[in-house]
């Protein structure tokens, strides 16, 4: 990947988020003529994107900008349907992803962890075992530093374990991870992908380019992941916390195993593991699997896995007042996570639900949500449709602001319940961003519950 070179091409990037303003960072130390692109009107960073080179278009991406570039960038938040996204790929202009613009100067190995749920705590632990043992590990991607951002950094020593989402991966064409993850696949940002198939052919993307010298970690209890996994060419090590598999990481009744061709033995005893529901231990067993082919020994990963208590916005606990506990799993973006989430909890939850709806059926959680006694406090551009659903098998109350649906939640929890906000949707209808919302449940619980 190393040969790949702009030097004095004309490379538009689309979109001035987080990860574009990376990649035209990034190119512009590449010696490429580069123009950001952006709907915004204004940015922040405008001053210094001039000063470094960068020429701004702002307040809506240009036909004539991108057609006549020698090669596109998207950020991820561009979808590639975009009316002028499609008429420069007519006009033979290149388009790649930003994963893959940086991926083709990176020198050292990848782990790449893509799944609906639990990525950044996979991408996490696994990281953190590399650097147990001494290895120099670079987290990076759609858990919040843009890779482009760190190319500069990457030595052949280095190992980048890079969380991929369906938006990044869906323009690579060359990115070939030396160990692939894919965790898990229900449906998920179908206002974007349109159909599940969609989805499921942007996430199979991270196969496409291993080879048998590579590795690809499956989930043996999904059927859509090893359905998907089928069309890879690298070795598969599976991991299953559901069943036990015959070549793999899975659970004995005390410890995490990997059994191989030389026989089992022991990576993790379970009484290491800190966090709670099945969902985050099935991540616990991923991150044991890279490690197990990554040669780590056990000893490590037991303290790694041992000192792990959670990220932030993951079935984080913020407190427990009058017998209440608030928890925040504001990451919980989509249904399948939600479900997970509540059911983590005894019955009495209280379920802060909404957002901007992505797609799916709110409907595979209304057993559920009735399993566990549950109340909803519906917030968001999809409160009026969550009401629809549930009213009549759940009590049901519509909150307009985040210290609105915490008030209403504490009005409706009992002594021993537990507050959730698990919303299954995105936070931009409201919020900056996923991390914002949880912040916002965090001070609204402090404020105005205790």
């Amino acid at each position: 990947m190393s040969q790949f070179s702009v030097d004095g091409s004309r490379v538009v990037v689309v979109g001035a988020a987080r990860s574009g303003i990376a990649a035209a960072e990034l190119l512009s130390r590449r010696g490429a003529r580069v123009i950001l692109t952006e709907t915004r009107k204004t940015l922040e960073q405008e001053q210094s994107l001039r000063a470094s080179g960068i020429e701004l278009e702002l307040g809506g991406h240009r036909a004539d900008t991108l057609h006549t570039a020698d090669l596109v960038v998207l950020s991820p938040g561009v979808p590639p349907q975009q009316s002028v996204v499609v008429q420069a790929r007519k006009h033979g202009v290149p388009i790649i992803s930003e994963i893959e613009l940086a991926a083709r100067w990176l020198r050292g190995r990848v782990v790449a962890v893509t799944g609906t749920k639990g990525k950044t705590m996979t991408a996490l632990l696994t990281g953190r075992m590399f650097e147990a043992v001494g290895r120099r590990a670079i987290v990076g991607g759609n858990i919040g530093t843009a890779l482009s951002s760190q190319v500069d950094a990457s030595t052949p020593d280095a190992v980048h374990v890079v969380e991929v989402s369906s938006f990044q991966l869906e323009l690579t064409h060359t990115f070939r991870p030396w160990i692939s993850v894919c965790l898990n696949i229900s449906p998920d940002h179908l206002d974007r992908h349109k159909t599940i198939d969609d989805y499921v052919n942007a996430k199979a993307r991270i196969f496409s380019n291993q080879t048998k010298d590579d590795a690809m970690v499956i989930n043996a209890d999904d059927s859509r992941v090893l359905e998907m996994s089928r069309s890879g060419l690298a070795r598969s090590v599976q991991f299953a916390v559901n069943t036990t598999v015959s070549s793999g990481v899975s659970i004995t009744e005390d410890a995490i195993i990997y059994r191989s061709s030389e026989g089992a033995r022991t990576l993790v005893p379970l009484s290491a593991v800190q966090v709670p529901g099945r969902h985050l231990l099935s991540n616990v067993l991923a991150a044991t699997a890279v490690g197990a082919i990554a040669g780590i020994d056990s000893d490590a990963m037991t303290r790694v896995v041992q000192s792990y208590t959670g990220a932030e916005h993951v079935l984080e606990f913020v407190r427990e007042v009058g017998g209440v506990r608030y928890v925040n799993d504001s990451k919980a973006t989509n249904i399948a996570a939600a479900q997970a989430a509540i059911e983590c909890f005894p019955r009495g939850v209280v379920v802060i639900l909404g957002g901007h709806h992505k797609g799916g059926s709110f409907d595979a959680l209304r057993d559920v949500l009735i399993a566990a006694n549950s109340s909803v406090v519906a917030i968001g551009e999809a409160r009026a449709h969550i009401h629809s659903v549930f009213d009549s098998h759940v009590e049901v109350e519509c909150a307009e602001t985040m210290m609105a649906a915490v008030q209403v939640a504490q009005g409706l929890a009992k002594p021993g319940s537990t507050v959730l906000l698990a919303p299954a949707c995105a936070s931009f209808d409201m919020f900056d961003s996923y991390q914002h919302r949880g912040n916002q449940f965090r001070a609204a619980v402090t404020e105005w519950v205790e």
